[in-house]
């Protein structure tokens, strides 16, 4: 049985969108905190830990997101709002606010890599990431080479530094023939348990920020695009294939958004007015069903959509 969820990328509020309602926000919370239990257990954080962290989420959220107009929020407001101490908010609002801890040189290099997948010059007739000479006294006359294409990327940063990056990152193979080739159509690197940290939580944070914008209670903006498709009753080759086409289809919609997003900032250079940051992202998630119960009432749904199918 496959189905698509929604909301639509334009669908107007729900009608009952203006109250706030707790005990759904917490049955949903419960299912997110699964996987979120699991990383804690898998990295050795402990719930003490978790307890400061949110917290300390709460009351910079509060901050920054519910404070009255012109005036800010006490610290009293603030534990209204939250249900944090007053004690603790004090204390929060004190600290300061911690950098994430990510290598300086990664935003340049995921921004070299998908240059490299988008940019026509750099492709092959296939579409595919063609390799590059690393210097220009490399490569034949009049061939682009990987230190031009870091230099149409930052000006800042040196071209080898950013190779060895891409290769400490396990994304690139370096040639013999003093080529440099892309080891695959995204940035997914292999080696920087930092880097996957990063993407972990930057990736997760605006996906489940987009969803936390639809069901804002009075939303009045159109919502924003959040769907997923699942499919179950699988065999393991079947959801294999499935995860294999899903692939397939991410690398053309990346190249896709890539291209035009190098013309949207191309186009908002000289343009006036806040500056707007976007995310565009797929996932792929694959696990084993629970067994059903034979005679229960999922269990005859499923089977009656299978039969209506059929016939």
């Amino acid at each position: 049985m496959t189905k698509l969820t929604r909301p639509a990328a334009n669908s107007r509020p729900p009608k009952d969108a203006g109250l706030p309602e707790p005990a759904l926000a917490a049955q949903a919370i419960a299912l997110v905190l699964q996987p979120l239990a699991r990383l804690m257990i898998d990295h050795g954080l402990q719930l003490p830990s978790l307890i400061e962290l949110l917290k300390t989420a709460l009351v910079q959220e509060a901050v920054a997101a519910y404070g009255l107009a012109d005036k800010g929020s006490s610290d009293t407001r603030i534990a209204l709002l939250t249900g944090v101490h007053r004690k603790d908010v004090r204390r929060l609002r004190a600290q300061p606010v911690a950098t994430e801890g990510v290598s300086p040189m990664m935003p340049v290099a995921a921004s070299v890599v998908a240059r490299w997948i988008s940019e026509p010059r750099y492709l092959n007739a296939d579409q595919t990431a063609r390799a590059l000479a690393r210097t220009p006294g490399r490569g034949s006359e009049g061939e682009f080479d990987f230190t031009t294409l870091v230099a149409e990327v930052s000006r800042d940063v040196g071209a080898r530094a950013v190779l060895d990056e891409l290769e400490r990152l396990g994304v690139v193979d370096l040639r013999e023939d003093g080529y440099v080739a892309l080891k695959s159509t995204a940035f997914v690197p292999q080696e920087g348990l930092r880097e996957s940290f990063h993407f972990l939580a930057a990736n997760v944070s605006d996906h489940l920020s987009a969803a936390v914008h639809n069901l804002k209670p009075g939303r009045q903006s159109p919502a924003l695009l959040d769907q997923s498709a699942f499919s179950q009753d699988l065999s393991a080759a079947q959801a294999q294939q499935l995860q294999q086409q899903a692939r397939r289809l991410w690398a053309s919609a990346l190249q896709q958004f890539l291209q035009t997003a190098t013309v949207a900032e191309e186009r908002s250079q000289n343009t006036k007015g806040a500056r707007h940051r976007v995310r565009f992202g797929v996932y792929f998630h694959d696990t084993q069903q629970a067994p059903v119960e034979s005679g229960s009432a999922s269990s005859a749904t499923t089977k009656k959509i299978k039969r209506n199918k059929a016939s």
